[in-house]
């Protein structure tokens, strides 16, 4: 798969914008708050319906506007397809594949393959519990419909029953309604965990696989799943801890509370790594993830690098430059003596300045 083109309107810092895209590499440098960031999170947005930074649509457009439109055209084994997003400020966004309107994240499944790598991926072993569960449940998501369907629905039902938790911590005659909430707690829970465990035992031998190249054999990693409570055991916790629930008016057991142990030769290098460790590991991840998604989407993925080879070292920079030449890449620099130094090959590149590329 790759990207074609993109149109922009009222996104971010862009008045508007129309980028023809090479099918290999493509680097837009320029100086910081130019709006290179946002080029890449026009496309991840398209390809997603989501930021990867989180932020809310309403957010997305350009200060002083009420809409935002954003077009992108690829090609996917040789099919064409347009995907049109228009942002309102006040009202839900509007998503379209080749002009026809879709409402849901999941009917672009099978469409859009991307990968998205930005500095904060680097912390990805020391940001805490939430930012791992967040990298495992995008990589999932971006690969198997009915994960990413579960994953939504679970969502739904922890936000009512935190909701109830709330309100029959005061009107006690509606505790009676905990049942409904726990009874689909239980059922997506256990769907979500189960898939999980056995994701992660895929993903963990590829990215031991590169992590053994990355440090030339010298370590061994192991990426293991700490879910907050097994499938089979997540009914009985979710009884025996509806005292504590009420007390504090948050559900405690479920797959919003799992993590990932990232280990290195046995050492958690969530708590002792130093910080080269943890980046190199974090790297590991991010190359099986591309590996991941090569093999079970049969496509390879489009790659957008922002940033993130200010923050490697030239053996890191090289492993992962050398890792991607056969995938459309999309990277952002400030400058562009990284690439004047080494023989990697940039097939277009653009100056990004003021909201112009």
């Amino acid at each position: 798969m790759f990207v074609k083109s993109l149109d922009i309107k009222n996104f971010r810092n862009y008045d508007s914008l129309s980028l023809q895209l090479d099918p290999g590499t493509n680097i837009f440098y320029g100086s910081n708050a130019q709006g290179k960031t946002n080029i890449l999170e026009a496309i991840y947005l398209a390809g997603t319906t989501k930021s990867h930074r989180g932020t809310k649509d309403r957010d997305l457009i350009k200060m002083g506007e009420e809409e935002s439109h954003l077009r992108m055209f690829l090609d996917r084994n040789g099919n064409e397809y347009r995907i049109d997003v228009h942002l309102k400020r006040n009202r839900a966004k509007g998503v379209a594949i080749n002009g026809i309107p879709v409402k849901r994240a999941a009917d672009l499944y099978g469409i859009a393959s991307l990968v998205f790598f930005s500095p904060e991926d680097l912390n990805i072993i020391k940001s805490g519990p939430s930012g791992r569960r967040r990298f495992l449940d995008l990589i999932l998501s971006s690969v198997d419909r009915v994960y990413l369907a579960d994953l939504v629905r679970y969502g739904k039902i922890i936000n009512q029953r935190n909701i109830l938790l709330h309100e029959a911590a005061v009107h006690r005659e509606r505790l009676d309604e905990l049942d409904v909430w726990d009874l689909q707690l239980v059922a997506a829970g256990e769907k979500i965990i189960r898939r999980r465990a056995q994701f992660i035992e895929e993903f963990g031998h590829v990215a031991a696989e590169r992590h053994m190249v990355l440090t030339n054999g010298s370590e061994r990693l192991r990426i293991t799943y700490e879910a907050n409570t097994d499938a089979d055991q997540l009914e009985l916790r979710t009884k025996r801890n509806r005292d504590m629930d009420l007390r504090t008016r948050e559900t405690h057991a479920g797959p919003h509370r799992d993590d990932l142990c990232i280990r290195a030769n046995g050492m958690d290098l969530r708590i002792y790594g130093s910080q080269g460790q943890q980046r190199t590991a974090a790297l590991s991840m991010k190359m099986a993830e591309i590996n991941v998604i090569e093999t079970m989407r049969k496509d390879k993925p489009v790659l957008l690098l922002d940033d993130v080879l200010s923050e490697l070292d030239s053996d890191r920079q090289n492993a992962l430059l050398g890792g991607i030449r056969e995938i459309q890449t999309l990277i952002t620099c400030t400058g562009l003596d990284d690439f004047v130094k080494t023989t990697f090959h940039a097939d277009r590149i653009y100056h990004v300045e003021g909201g112009t590329a």
